[in-house]
């Protein structure tokens, strides 16, 4: 009947049942019918939780039930189904055609919502290089063990950094390779960009380095030539002139040693020893981030598993529910309770996991902000102390050799040049692996 409605809750026992009889609670009342198929929620033997409707004391509809069977105006129902509500004001769906209800073990869900998630594609499994998972209605996808959420369920995310073209804001997801074998991660690909900044930076101290050695074997060979006696017998003044352009030579070889022992020190020792400890300092972020994102690999693995061992203890209920309504028992009972207790723990440690797994993947977030911009600041760092080596550089030239003056201005145009803002804006504008931040899972 239509107008049944929940009074007592308490169920019944496997012979009242059979026999017809009503619950006596505090004044005699006449059992009509019970809810068709699915469950109520109830008392039985001092345990709460939810009872077979064969098991549910139901009344006559009365004038001041009116409202119940409730039918959901914005959502209509699909035809042959019936909406009931509990005294505690939860809806009741069934199907009134085979006295079926709508979703698995006993949740209230509206039929149309059972239908959108019964067929929706079954997710892969955690770890996979795809979207591992679709949750909630499909309002966020988990990649490779982050989540993150869908562009349609949330207003579009606002950048940490706004027009600064920020490491921490294009580095949140994984991407290929160059060759395509296999995924790195997005911090990966920051820490690739600060050893291949180490790297220009060694190159270009051996580059001053071979600078170096050629002053100093041409200043060894003007002093050199400077004392071959060549043409010494020459008289008079003309003599003293060729005295003196050997004495220049002399003169020379001494300007361009000294040009390439300020090489030494004021330009290829400082880019040596820039960040001697840079290698070691890389390797600690890059564990300290890998670790954190391993054990977000771990706690995402653990809300598979729970998630798939509540599903198991769902469809454990529901099999023991189909056996009590083809044949009532004892037994039946007592198993129907234990399957219960067990789906309600396997609830309760899939949101321990969860919870578990919101909690890393916060720690890894921050840990990922703070630590990525310290990587923007070193780069920084690093190309600024460059630029002002190299600016040394052209000046001592400018000191030895005013001959070449000319040669060195369009190198000291380009060096006033130098903006490391800029440079890092068109190095992350070609290789971002994405902008959207993680967000937490929600049940």
């Amino acid at each position: 009947m239509s107008g049944s409605y929940c009074k007592s809750l308490y169920p019944f026992s496997a012979e009242q049942h059979q026999q017809g009889l009503s619950f006596d609670a505090g004044e005699m009342i006449k059992v009509v019918q019970s809810p068709p198929g699915g469950w109520w929620e109830g008392e039985k033997d001092g345990a709460r939780g939810w009872f077979p409707s064969s098991y549910v004391q139901v009344l006559e509809r009365t004038a001041s039930l009116s409202r119940l069977p409730v039918e959901d105006i914005k959502d209509p129902l699909p035809p042959h189904w019936k909406c009931y509500m509990s005294p505690q004001g939860r809806r009741y769906y069934v199907n009134t055609t085979n006295n079926v209800n709508g979703v698995n073990g006993g949740s209230l869900e509206h039929p149309h919502n059972s239908l959108i998630r019964k067929s929706s594609t079954e997710p892969q499994c955690p770890g996979s290089t795809s979207p591992t998972r679709k949750q909630n209605k499909e309002t966020t996808v988990t990649i490779n063990c982050v989540t993150f959420p869908l562009p349609a369920s949330m207003p579009e995310q606002q950048l940490l950094k706004p027009n600064e073209w920020s490491y921490c804001d294009y580095f949140w997801t994984d991407k290929k390779d160059a060759q395509c074998n296999y995924y790195i991660t997005g911090f990966e690909v920051l820490v690739q960009k600060q050893f291949k900044g180490k790297q220009m930076q060694k190159e270009m101290a051996e580059f001053v380095r071979e600078r170096i050695k050629i002053e100093e074997e041409y200043a060894k060979n003007l002093s050199k030539l400077s004392q071959i006696p060549l043409a010494s017998q020459e008289e008079g003044t003309l003599g003293d002139a060729w005295a003196q352009l050997k004495k220049s030579l002399a003169d020379e070889a001494e300007v361009h040693l000294k040009f390439s022992s300020k090489l030494q020190s004021e330009v290829e020792k400082p880019l040596l020893s820039f960040r001697e400890n840079f290698k070691k300092d890389m390797k600690r972020l890059d564990h300290h981030i890998a670790d954190l994102r391993k054990q977000l690999v771990g706690r995402y693995t653990l809300v598979e598993k729970a998630r798939k061992a509540l599903a198991d203890r769902q469809k454990e209920l529901e099999l023991k529910t189909q056996q009590l309504e083809l044949k009532l028992s004892n037994k039946i009972e007592e198993d129907i309770k234990k399957a219960r207790r067990k789906s309600t723990q396997a609830g309760d440690e899939l949101m321990r996991c969860v919870d578990l797994y919101n909690q890393s993947q916060s720690k890894w977030f921050e840990e990922m902000v703070t630590t990525s911009l310290e990587l923007e600041r070193l780069e920084v760092e690093r190309v600024e102390m460059i630029r002002q080596h190299l600016c040394q550089y052209t000046t001592l030239r400018h000191e030895t050799d005013m001959f070449n003056q000319s040669t060195m201005e369009p190198v000291d145009q380009l060096l006033q040049c130098v903006d490391p803002t800029k440079d890092r804006a068109l190095w992350v504008k070609e290789n971002k692996t994405g902008e959207v931040r993680p967000v937490d899972i929600e049940i």
